[in-house]
Formats: C-alpha cells, sequence, structure tokens
C-alpha cells in the first residue's frame, strides 16, 4: 500500500521529526477503533497498512489507545504514544500496563512512562559518534541492538541508531517494539533481514527511554537519518520522552 491508499478515518504521522521538520518514524491512527473490532482485524489492517506501529484509538476522551505491529499487539511503545498524544491532544493515555501521562510544550509533545515498561534492549557504547554514522549495516548478533555514542557529553547530545536484528529463529526482533513493517522510516542500510523486514529503526522511544534511564540523566538524541528524541529522567524512576510530531500528510489537522 502506498501513502495515496491509506483508508479514510487513519491519520498518517511523522514522529520525532528533526529541527528542520524532517524526518521522525510513520505512524497510524485509527481515530475510531471501532470500525476494526476485534484482534483479526486490527492485525489485518496494520499489516497492510506496513507502519512499525498503528494505533487504534477505543475512546477518545479517556484515552484508551491499543498499538499495533504488522504481526503483534504492543502494551507500550514510545513514538505511538507521542504520536497519538500530539494527535487527540490528551493529558493520560490508558494503556494495559498503566496510564501514561502526557503534556504539550511548545513544539515538543511528551510523554511520561515507566522503563521497566519498555520491551529489553541491548544498549552498546560506541566510542565515538563518528563510528555510529560509519555504520553501513547491522552489527552481527541477534537481538535488538541499540548503538550509541557521545557527541557531547557534557551537553546530553547523543547519536544513535537502532538495528531489529535476527533471532535464532530467523525473524526479526520485534518484541513490543518501535520497529516492525516496511514504512518505519528505517534507513534501509542493513543487510541480511528478508525481504519485508526492518533493517534499521528511524527514531525509538523506548530505547531512547531505557538509555536515559541507564545514564539517569536527560539526553538530546540523534537517531536514524536525523529525527530527535529528548528524554530526562525522575526522581520517582519515570521518564519523559519527547518530540516533534507532524502530519506525514497534507491537509491533516488535530
Amino acid at each position: 500500500m502506498n501513502d495515496f491508499e491509506v483508508p479514510e478515518g487513519i491519520d498518517v504521522l511523522r514522529v520525532f521529526c528533526g529541527p528542520d521538520g524532517r524526518h521522525g518514524n510513520p505512524l497510524g491512527v485509527v481515530r475510531d477503533g471501532r470500525r476494526y473490532p476485534g484482534n483479526d482485524a486490527r492485525q489485518a489492517l496494520a499489516r497492510q497498512l506496513g507502519f512499525s506501529e498503528t494505533v487504534f484509538v477505543d475512546d477518545p476522551e479517556r484515552g484508551t489507545v491499543d498499538i499495533r505491529t504488522p504481526g503483534l499487539r504492543l502494551p507500550f511503545a514510545g513514538h505511538p504514544l507521542v504520536g497519538a498524544a500530539w494527535l487527540l491532544d490528551l493529558e493520560v493515555l490508558e494503556l494495559p500496563v498503566g496510564d501514561v501521562f502526557a503534556r504539550q510544550d511548545g513544539e515538543f509533545t511528551w510523554i511520561t512512562a515507566r522503563p521497566e515498561w519498555a520491551p529489553p534492549r541491548t544498549l552498546e557504547q560506541y566510542a565515538t559518534a563518528a563510528e555510529v554514522e560509519a555504520l553501513t549495516e547491522p552489527p552481527p548478533g541477534e537481538g535488538w541492538l541499540y548503538v550509541w555514542a557521545w557527541e557531547d557529553e557534557a551537553a546530553g547530545r547523543v547519536r544513535a541508531r537502532g538495528f531489529p536484528r535476527r533471532t535464532e529463529t530467523g525473524r526479526t526482533d520485534t518484541r513490543g517494539t518501535d520497529t516492525r513493517g516496511s514504512r518505519s522510516g528505517g534507513t534501509g542500510t542493513g543487510a541480511g533481514t528478508g525481504s519485508g523486514g526492518i533493517e534499521e529503526d528511524e527514531a525509538t522511544g523506548a530505547a531512547a527511554m531505557l538509555l536515559s534511564a541507564r545514564l539517569g540523566r536527560a539526553l538530546n538524541i540523534t537517531q536514524g537519518r536525523g529525527s530527535q528524541i529528548l528524554t530526562a529522567p525522575a526522581p520517582d524512576g519515570t521518564v519523559e520522552v519527547g518530540g516533534r510530531v507532524l502530519p506525514a500528510r497534507a491537509g491533516l489537522r488535530r
């Protein structure tokens, strides 16, 4: 399916856009989830759209949402919730894992969540940002990998890239990720993931949250081709994740 074939009633956003408004991770949002009742109908639409995630809004007033990749339902994911919070202009989103609080601050939309809600990631530090930039394919190994390096440690600026590598079964590791489907906005630099797989994820809110929690400090992350993710850990163990959200298609209104 191309961008002109997205069914009516589905908004397409780019989440974690860069300062110039480019890049970001595409997201589909079904404003009226009742149009797709049941697991089979929702998974079929998510596969058809091919975005890394599609959000079904089940109650727009309470903020009850259902997150789907083309292959499974997710209890939590970063960029879908930032996008849904921006589109619906809500302060709380209801998820199976708990309530996610949201706020708007100028051009940025923020969510607050607990790191333990995020799926596991291998966080691997490189010596320099240039080494991260120079990667032409996913590093060897299995499972979801987030590589990062300091661009400016004193300022909290990080260069990162995300790779949902193959598992022992030969499938791309998409367990609870921001990285499923052929329209993830990935750079397409990886090899060996097979047709329809994701070589590289453009912007991964859950991994950014885990990195911020591990380092115990606020971060300004540049990921993928130029997406921007901001994070801020709090004393209660939660982490705020924020970024710019823009419509992927002209004419979309909140």
